[in-house]
């Protein structure tokens, strides 16, 4: 398959992901918060099979 997460969208995904884990963790939310290691996943593979469905791509484009 084909990477459809771009550098921001990396970044957001990591950081929303590691910030539901640790509150799972600390105990702040219950735990739905693993869901957290969604986005991980996604982030690390550059792959969002939802936006595969849908048809986004938030790669950069390359430079022309």
């Amino acid at each position: 398959m084909k990477k459809n997460v771009g550098s921001l969208d990396r970044t957001l995904r990591i950081v929303i992901g590691f910030v539901l884990i640790v509150f799972t963790i600390s105990g702040e939310i219950g735990p739905w918060g693993w869901i957290g290691i969604v986005p991980l996943v996604t982030a690390l593979f550059s792959l969002c099979p939802l936006y595969s469905v849908v048809g986004i791509n938030t790669c950069d484009k390359p430079a022309v």
